[in-house]
């Protein structure tokens, strides 16, 4: 044993036995209490729940904050930490003293939080043809060096998971005539975390093939980085890529530099991905004889950032084509910057670029700048773009909007451009009436399972953008990772300035929520949300409604989860609405399935008109109220009912 280790043992020593020597006190006492008939604090005993727990602070801080006449909830009661007494006490303390980060891996697994495995490099030894499955959470490095031949297999890998995290480094290095491929890599997964680094360096030959890879993955975070940089005729092709994803990223940087006929063909990329971020910095940079194709790239795709800086600058003879780039996407922005600098004989077409779209924003900045020799062609080229210090020679235009219809700037969105918004995920509130019969979206919980930290734990965590680096340290998040990312988009949207009206707070822990809710809205609340996930993705039947204070416009506070390590609430008051109960039957047995919360907003004037309740519903802001259904793990807190 390690001297650092000696004290840690003594402090939990010591508490054990004070903890023990309280807690047998207070259950003699209780029990000479409840003989003697009044019943003081029944509730913690009644379910059997130590005192000290932080479950039974949150159900003593209930009846001392809330009014008698609000129940507890089960809902709040669940979201507990499941920390002991002791362990609370524990990391409390090390929080205090900045050291937590040191015992992150049982901090998370005792707390359940959200964390990354912290992967350490893998040497195994593989054949030369080595077949991937069923693996997940892996760090290759130094693998398959100056390997020669051969075809390594990544198939059904780290499928159906939760949490992702793979690493492939100096991976493929100097190797000849090696194949990789990824096939049905990381689908149907929660939040992956894959990196590419110092990949395939200096190789000659072979090919590397990323196929049905991360399919439908909800928050994806891709790193290709220093990938394949010096290489020789190694051809990548990205096929079925990042299909369905949700609201992630993927970066290309230094990808292919200084690399020698190297074919690159980008294939159905993102399709019908939704809020996906691309970044291609110093790509293809200083390379010779290049071919990179993009095709259906980022097809159907709604609020996408593509950004292309330092592309194929200083390359010699390449061809990029970008063939079908974003067609159909909805309210998103493409960069290029610096794009082809200083290159010499590149030819770059354009073809049915951005061809039918909504509100699409695209810079071009630094475009063929220095370049010698260069051709460059835009056919059926669309509307609302910016050219800024292109080259002045060997560009074409053919087909070229300079303005279009697409905008979003008028009153009303056409109903058209809907297909990014479920069905039945915005309502009118005329369809909650009884025997209506409406699609109900996936109102299935997608996020990590995560508990609350209690407050005593939480209040010596930093939250904002200028302790960054503190939570970085704290929860292990390397620069550019997905945990990086996770924590950075917390803070930015809850250090965002509230909307006109709105009062908001993210949370933390039960307690602080409790304290939000009856600052709102007094001391006389209660707490609503969907009864379960049953109904979602199909048909359903309004059964019996119910309107919440009488059905009359009121004031509720709505609770979100925001994706962070511990269970992280966006509280907000939402002034004007109503809120229903009802009861939701399945329309062919008219047996219920479920209890719906369901939320109408009245005043609409402040939303934006690309809200996706208008491209569901037509109109705009301030036209029409809008309705929607709790979702699983959200909640709404409402002033309870009075008692007639």
């Amino acid at each position: 044993m390690n001297a650092k280790s000696k004290p840690m043992e003594s402090l939990l020593s010591l508490f054990s036995f004070f903890f023990v020597l309280l807690y047998s006190f207070l259950l003699l006492s209780v029990k000479v209490t409840l003989v003697g008939g009044a019943n003081t604090s029944g509730d913690v005993l009644k379910g059997k729940e130590n005192p000290f727990s932080p479950k039974a602070y949150l159900m003593r801080y209930w009846d001392k904050t809330v009014s008698k006449n609000s129940p507890k909830p089960h809902f709040l009661l669940s979201k507990a930490s499941p920390l002991n007494a002791v362990e609370t006490a524990t990391y409390s303390k090390l929080a205090e003293q900045k050291t937590l980060s040191s015992v992150l891996p049982s901090f998370c697994s005792s707390a359940k939080l959200f964390c990354f495995p912290d992967l350490s490099p893998s040497l195994e030894k593989h054949g030369a043809d080595a077949n991937f499955a069923v693996y997940e959470n892996k760090n290759f490095t130094n693998y398959g060096t100056a390997g020669l031949g051969g075809v390594n297999s990544f198939k059904n890998y780290s499928e159906d998971g939760n949490v992702e995290v793979d690493s492939f480094r100096r991976y493929s290095r100097d190797s000849a005539g090696h194949n990789d491929k990824f096939s049905a890599y990381a689908s149907h997964s929660n939040v992956v975390d894959d990196s590419f680094n110092t990949y395939g360096t200096g190789a000659t030959g072979g090919a590397g093939d990323f196929k049905s890879y991360n399919r439908e993955v909800n928050v994806p975070n891709l790193r290709f980085t220093s990938y394949s940089d010096a290489g020789n005729g190694r051809a990548q092709t990205f096929s079925s890529y990042t299909e369905n994803t949700n609201s992630g990223g993927e970066s290309f940087s230094s990808y292919g530099k200084n690399g020698n006929g190297l074919p690159n063909e980008f294939m159905s990329y993102a399709k019908e991905s939704n809020v996906i971020q691309s970044n291609f910095t110093s790509y293809g940079e200083a390379g010779n004889a290049a071919n990179d194709t993009f095709k259906s790239y980022g097809s159907d795709g709604n609020v996408p950032e593509q950004n292309f800086k330092s592309y194929g600058d200083g390359g010699n003879s390449g061809i990029e084509s970008f063939t079908s780039y974003n067609p159909q996407s909805n309210v998103g922005a493409n960069n290029f910057k610096s794009y082809a600098k200083s290159s010499n004989t590149e030819k770059v077409n354009f073809a049915n670029y951005q061809e039918d779209f909504n509100s699409v924003s695209h810079k071009f900045s630094g475009y063929g700048e220095n370049a010698d020799g260069q051709k460059i062609g835009f056919k059926v080229y669309g509307p609302d773009r910016s050219f800024k210090d292109y080259a002045k020679t060997g560009v074409t235009f053919a087909s070229y909007s300079k303005s279009g219809s697409g905008s979003a700037s008028g009153s009303s969105v056409n109903k058209k451009n809907n297909k990014w918004v479920e069905p039945g995920k915005f309502f009118r509130e005329s369809m909650l009436k009884t025997g209506t019969v409406m699609p109900m979206p996936d109102i299935r919980d997608k996020m990590p399972q995560r508990s609350f930290l209690p407050r005593a734990i939480v209040s010596k965590l930093p939250f904002s953008s200028s302790k960054v680096n503190v939570l970085k340290e704290i929860f292990h998040a390397s620069e550019n990772s997905s945990m990086e990312s996770i924590i950075k988009d917390a803070l930015s949207e809850c250090e965002r300035q509230p909307s006109k009206g709105e009062t908001k707070r993210c949370i933390g822990s039960a307690e602080d929520m409790i304290d939000f809710a009856t600052s709102v809205l007094g001391n006389s609340v209660t707490l609503r949300t969907t009864q379960n996930v049953q109904g979602s993705k199909q048909n359903i039947m309004i059964g019996s409604v119910k309107g919440i204070n009488g059905g009359k416009v009121t004031q509720s506070v709505s609770c979100h989860q925001s994706l962070f390590p511990y269970l992280l609430y966006y509280c907000h008051s939402v002034p004007k609405v109503r809120v229903y109960e009802a009861d939701i039957l399945d329309p062919k047995t008219k047996a219920k399935i479920n209890h719906g919360v369901a939320i109408c907003h009245i005043d609409t004037s402040a939303w934006s008109q690309t809200h996706g309740a208008f491209m569901a519903l037509g109109s705009g802001p301030g036209r029409i109220e809008v309705c929607h259904w709790i979702f699983e793990n959200d909640l709404t807190w409402t002033i309870v009912d009075r008692v007639v």
